[in-house]
C-alpha cells in the first residue's frame, strides 16, 4: 500500500488530505482543465506570486487553480518525466512562501502540498478562489516599493489584468456575504442528509421526493449549499450552519444562551445553552421559553361575560425578536446570541450591530428598511420554515404584538460603533414583581442528590455523624451549612430534640413533607429537552431532578444513590440502548417506580408500547411535541415512594 517516503512526503497514489483530488489525475489533466494548472520547472518567486494572485482572483469563477513546481510545462501541459526538486530545499520553499504571500493585498495563502510523483519530489500549491478578492501583487520583487497590480488567468497564462478585467474584478469585490462563501475547512460529507430531508419535508419541497434518487453532490448543488469544480466541491457556510450536527465545529460559539436571572442584582442565575443547527437551536430555545418563561393571566371583567387575557411576554414578539437575532448574527465573530430573562424584561443581544446606514435614530422609526443584509441566505431558509418575517416586516410585527398584549413598547438599540444589537421586551405591567429571595434547597432550586440520600437515610432517625458518613463528608460545618440546614429550613427534616439543638443525642428525621419530595430521573440524549423537563418540574413540584444521557448512565446513577426513583422519564430512540428495553430493566429492579415514555417515535413501536402499558411496566406515554399541561398532569399522578 502506498504511503509516505522517508522524509514524510506523500506518494502520488496516496489520498492527500490537503489536495481535493488525486495528484496523478491532476498532473495528467484528467480532472482539472489545463487553464487552471500552471507548471513551473523550479522555484521562481515572482512568477509564482503573480500566479497565486491570478488564481485567487478567479475572474472566471472556475474555482481557482494549481501551481505545480518541479515539472516544466508547455501551454498548460506537463513535460514528463518531472524535473523534480531537491527534497532538502522544499521545507525552505514553504517557509519562503509565507513571506511571499504577505506581499499580496489583501493577504492570501494557498495550500502547499509536497508530494512524490514518478519518483521525483515536487511541490503543489493549491489556490482556491479567494473570498476577499480582488487581490493585488507587486509588479516586481526586485524593488522594495513596487507598483501593485491585479493579475488574472487568460487561457493557460498569468497576465496583468486589462482595464476591462480590473472593472470586472472590482464588481466582484466584497459581493459574497459570509453565509454564502465556500468553507475550505469542511467537506460535503459533513452534511447530515437526514437534516436536509427533514427540512425539505417541512417546507413541502418536491425535492424531498427526489432526493433519494440523487447523489449528495447533486442534492447540495440543487439546494446551492455547496459549490465549486467537481474536484473541489465544497459546502458553503449557510449549509454548514443548517445541515450539520455541530456548526460550532466550524463557527465557534454558534449557539443561543438563555440566562434566567433569579434576583434583580444579577448574582443568581441559571444558564441554558442551545446548540446544533441554527434553525433547530432557535426552535429549541423558543420552545423552552414558551414552556417555562411565558405565563398567561386571565382576569374577569366585572359585570361582563368576557375576560381579559394577557401574557407576561407575547410569544410572537419573542419569536420574531430571537429569529431576527439568528438572521442577522455575524457567524464570523465568536459570540453567542444571549437571551437574558429578567424580572422586568427580556433582552436579546447579538453581535455585531446592524449594518450601515442603520443607527439608533433609524431604529426608532416604525419601519426599518435597508438594501444591505448580513446574511441573505439564512433569512431565506428561516422564512421557508416560517421562523421569520419578510424583509423590513419584523420590527412592525414585534411592535404590534406588544401593543396588542397591552405591554410597553419594545426597544431596539445599538451603540455608535454598531458593536451589538439589543432588543428589549418589557414585561406586562401586571406581571412586574421583584423576585423574592427565599431559602432554597440544593444548588438549583431543588434538592441535590446528596440531600436526597440524607432524606432517604433519615426515614429512620439518624445522627449527624451517620448522615455525614453516608454522603462521604468530613467537614461538619460545611455539611451542616450546605446540606443539613437547607433541609431543616424547608421543613424536609426535623430534629428529634428540637429544644436542645446542640445535644449530643440529637438526631434528624424526615418529615411528612420530606417524604413527599419526588425523586425524578430524566433520561434523554437531547440536553435541551432534558433541561426543559427539569425547568418545568422545578417550577411546579417539590422534587429532586436528576438527568442521564443514556441507559447505562441512568443505571449507574441509581446504583450509586442506592434507592429507587419515584419517576423515570425516558425517550425511546437514543444512544446507549433502547428506551423500552431500559424501562423493562428498571421495572424488574424497581417495580414501584413509575416509568413514562416521551417520544416522537411512538407509532413505530406502538404494539410493544401497548404491551408494556397493559403489563404495568410503563405508566404512561406522551408524544413529542406535547402540551406542557399534560406533562405536569403526568407528574401529579404519581406518588412518592418511602
Amino acid at each position: 500500500m502506498a504511503g509516505r517516503d522517508k522524509r514524510g512526503f506523500l506518494n502520488a497514489n496516496t489520498n492527500n488530505m490537503a489536495l481535493p483530488l488525486n495528484i496523478e489525475d491532476l498532473i495528467t489533466g484528467q480532472t482539472v482543465e489545463s487553464e487552471r494548472i500552471e507548471f513551473k520547472e523550479g522555484w521562481n518567486p515572482e512568477a509564482i506570486l503573480h500566479s497565486i494572485c491570478a488564481f485567487a482572483n478567479d475572474i472566471n469563477n472556475w474555482g481557482g487553480g494549481y501551481i505545480i513546481i518541479g515539472i516544466s510545462g508547455n501551454n498548460g501541459r506537463p513535460a514528463l518525466p518531472p524535473v523534480g526538486l531537491n527534497p532538502n530545499q522544499i521545507d525552505a520553499y514553504q517557509k519562503k512562501l509565507i513571506e511571499l504571500c504577505h506581499k499580496l493585498t489583501p493577504y492570501y495563502f494557498p495550500v502547499p502540498s509536497p508530494v512524490v510523483f514518478q519518483k521525483k519530489h515536487i511541490l503543489v500549491l493549491w489556490v482556491p478562489g479567494g473570498d476577499t478578492r480582488p487581490y493585488k501583487a507587486p509588479k516586481t520583487l526586485a524593488k522594495k516599493k513596487s507598483e501593485q497590480l491585479y493579475y488574472v488567468r487568460r487561457g493557460s497564462s498569468t497576465v496583468k489584468a486589462s482595464h476591462t478585467e480590473e472593472s470586472q474584478l472590482l464588481r466582484l469585490a466584497s459581493k459574497v456575504p459570509f453565509d454564502d462563501r465556500i468553507n475550505h475547512n469542511a467537506s460535503i460529507s459533513d452534511f447530515n442528509p437526514h437534516l436536509i430531508k427533514s427540512f425539505l419535508s417541512r417546507i413541502g419541497s418536491d425535492l424531498h421526493y427526489l432526493m433519494d434518487s440523487m447523489s449528495l453532490e447533486e442534492l447540495c448543488a440543487q439546494m446551492q449549499i455547496a459549490r465549486g469544480p467537481k474536484e473541489y466541491f465544497k459546502p458553503v457556510n449557510v449549509g454548514l450552519l443548517l445541515f450539520t450536527n455541530n456548526p460550532e465545529k466550524y463557527f465557534p460559539y454558534t449557539r443561543i444562551e438563555v440566562v434566567e436571572y433569579l434576583d434583580d442584582i444579577g448574582d443568581k442565575f441559571t444558564e441554558k445553552p442551545f446548540a446544533g443547527p441554527i434553525h433547530i437551536q432557535l426552535e429549541d430555545a423558543l420552545r423552552f421559553i414558551k414552556n417555562t418563561i411565558i405565563k398567561e393571566e386571565v382576569r374577569k371583567i366585572p359585570d361582563e361575560a368576557r375576560a381579559l387575557r394577557f401574557f407576561n411576554f407575547p410569544y410572537s414578539a419573542v419569536e420574531e425578536a430571537l429569529a431576527n437575532a439568528v438572521y442577522h448574527e455575524s457567524y464570523e465573530d465568536r459570540n453567542p446570541i444571549v437571551v437574558s430573562i429578567r424580572y422586568d424584561k427580556i433582552e436579546i443581544m447579538s453581535v455585531p450591530g446592524p449594518v450601515p446606514p442603520i443607527d439608533n435614530k433609524m431604529l426608532k422609526k416604525p419601519v426599518v428598511a435597508t438594501s444591505t443584509y448580513r446574511n441573505r441566505r439564512i433569512g431565506d431558509f428561516l422564512k421557508e420554515l416560517d421562523l421569520t418575517e419578510g424583509r423590513s416586516t419584523g420590527f412592525p410585527k414585534i411592535r404590534r404584538a406588544m401593543k396588542f398584549n397591552g405591554s410597553p413598547a419594545p426597544i431596539f438599540e445599538t451603540n455608535k460603533d454598531r458593536d451589538y444589537f439589543r432588543t428589549i421586551l418589557p414585561i406586562h405591567p401586571k406581571f412586574k414583581k421583584k423576585p423574592k429571595l427565599e431559602a432554597q434547597v440544593g444548588t438549583k432550586l431543588a434538592p441535590s442528590w446528596h440531600q436526597v440520600v440524607i432524606l432517604h437515610k433519615s426515614v429512620n432517625a439518624s445522627s449527624i455523624s451517620e448522615l455525614m458518613e453516608i454522603v462521604k463528608r468530613t467537614d461538619r460545618t460545611k455539611f451542616r451549612n450546605d446540606l443539613l440546614r437547607p433541609l431543616l429550613n424547608e421543613g424536609l427534616i426535623e430534629m428529634t430534640i428540637p429544644e436542645k439543638p446542640k445535644s449530643s443525642k440529637q438526631k434528624y428525621k424526615t418529615t411528612e413533607k420530606g417524604f413527599k419530595v419526588k425523586k425524578i430521573l430524566v433520561v434523554d440524549d437531547e440536553p435541551t429537552l432534558a433541561m426543559m423537563y427539569q425547568k418545568v418540574i422545578e417550577r411546579n413540584f417539590n422534587a429532586a431532578i436528576f438527568a442521564a444521557k443514556d441507559s447505562n448512565d441512568a443505571m449507574n446513577f441509581i446504583d450509586k444513590v442506592g434507592f429507587a426513583m419515584d419517576i423515570v422519564i425516558s425517550d425511546i430512540n437514543r444512544p446507549g440502548g433502547n428506551g423500552l428495553d431500559f424501562a423493562l430493566d428498571i421495572h424488574k429492579k424497581y417495580p414501584n417506580t413509575s416509568i413514562f415514555i416521551i417520544s416522537g417515535s411512538i407509532d413505530i413501536c406502538r404494539k410493544r408500547i401497548d404491551t408494556l402499558l397493559d403489563s404495568g411496566v410503563i405508566r404512561g406515554v406522551l408524544r413529542k411535541p406535547f402540551d406542557i399541561s399534560d406533562f405536569v398532569k403526568m407528574i401529579i399522578s404519581t406518588k412518592s415512594t418511602k
